[in-house]
This record gives structure tokens, sequence and C-alpha cells, in this order.
């Protein structure tokens, strides 16, 4: 199964506005609406890290190739993706005649957080942070975006080391994260042999069993991630069938 850690940075919209309070903007008031200024994507496993942007390719070259690396993916690991990359790129996509990728497992890791913890905040850099994650936040402010907007090459340097930056603790939040992931993409369909659905790994102790209304499960608990699974035969004999 390929993987694809992936984030992506975009543009804000710029409007014209009459207050700074409380302002509802109108489409109207659009100057130019937010666009994808660059991306970041590694190989679950692999050591290279992919980078593109509009300083350094033309925009369509740019969503062309982040295209061609999701056409190649089984699943996506990203964070607010959901929500935020995948539509964006999408819009991106639409916008450049291109048509969708082959479909994909999206692996969301704030989801995964604000379902299973509760964290005083839920931001990236506070929870690798409290994980204690190989992480160190670069710091940046508003005006980074808009110096890379303006073709600032000094900027797009440090814009390249966030975005990359990025992809590292994604990488490593993900690896914490995993056994607490739920319908996490399943390992096992590429497996002839019994292995861990999460992470693929050979090695797993029986640990007791699984029921559902009417049949029972071995259970199993992966040795190396921590994830609980069951086989998929039915230890319960025929004749005790109850239907509910």
């Amino acid at each position: 199964m390929k993987i694809l850690l992936l984030d992506i940075e975009t543009s804000p919209n710029l409007a014209t506005v009459w207050n700074i309070f409380k302002q509802y903007v109108g489409v109207h008031n659009l100057l130019e609406s937010s666009y994808t200024l660059c991306w970041s994507a590694r190989w679950l496993g692999e050591d290279v890290t992919y980078f593109d942007s509009i300083h350094r390719s033309s925009r369509k070259s740019m969503i062309k190739r982040i295209h061609k690396l999701l056409d190649e993916a089984d699943a996506v690991v990203h964070y607010n993706g959901t929500k935020f990359d995948i539509p964006t790129l999408n819009k991106e996509f639409l916008l450049h005649g291109l048509t969708p990728p082959s479909p994909y497992k999206q692996i969301d890791l704030l989801k995964t957080v604000r379902k299973q913890f509760r964290f005083p905040s839920n931001k990236l850099d506070y929870v690798a942070k409290q994980l204690k994650l190989p992480y160190q936040k670069k710091e940046v402010d508003h005006q980074l975006w808009l110096d890379c907007m303006n073709k600032d090459h000094e900027a797009w340097e440090k814009m390249e080391d966030y975005n990359i930056g990025d992809i590292e603790v994604l990488e490593a939040l993900y690896y914490k994260l995993r056994p607490w992931i739920t319908g996490h993409a399943n390992l096992s369909v590429y497996n002839e042999t019994l292995c861990c659905p999460t992470c693929g790994s050979h090695s797993h102790q029986k640990r007791g069993y699984a029921y559902t209304a009417n049949r029972k499960y071995q259970r199993r608990r992966c040795k190396d991630c921590g994830t609980w699974f069951r086989e998929v035969e039915n230890l319960s004999p025929k004749e005790k069938f109850v239907h509910v």
C-alpha cells in the first residue's frame, strides 16, 4: 500500500473593506480569491520529501505534479486535510481541467485527535509539543505569505522549510497516533497471510475474543504498533446462532 503524507499552503483572500471589525465581506469585495502557493509530500517510509510551488513552477505544472502523486496513492495522511487540503486541491484540479485522481483513503489525524483525546488545543504544533515529538516549529507570521505572493526569494526559502517541516511532524504524529486511528486503510488486504490491518506487521498475539450480537472472533493485538484487531473466522458454533 502506498501512503502519501501531504501538506499545502495557500494564499489569503484579498478584498476591499470599509471596516475592520465584524465586517461582512461579500463576493463583490473580493479582489483575488485564495489559491495554492505550494505543497510538500512524502511517501510513508521513504526519506525523500517532494516540494513544489508557484515560485518554482507554473501554477498548472505545480498542480499537475501533486495530482500525479495523489493518483498513485492508496491512502493520504494529512492534518485537517478532509476540510481544507483536499477540497482546495480538488478546486485547483477542476480549474485546470484535470479529472479526479484515482480514489484513495483519507487519514485525517486532526479527526483522530478530536475524537480520541481532549487536548486544550488541537493545533498541530501544540499536540506535537505535548507528545514531545522531534519538531521545531518555524517562527513565521502572516507577512511571510504576503512576501511569497510578492515573489520574495528569501521568503520562499523560509516557506519551503516551513512546509517541509510540517511533513516531518506529520509523519512522526502518524506513527504516534496509528493504533488510535479508527477507519484506517486496511493493509491486511494487501497480504496473503494474517497481519496487522493498520501497519502490516506479522508480529501479533492472541488477546481474548471479540463478540458481536451473535458471533465470536479471535482478538489480536499488534506487537509493533499496538493496534487491536480480530480474525475473520467466526468461532461460534452454527447451532448457537440466534438472529436478533
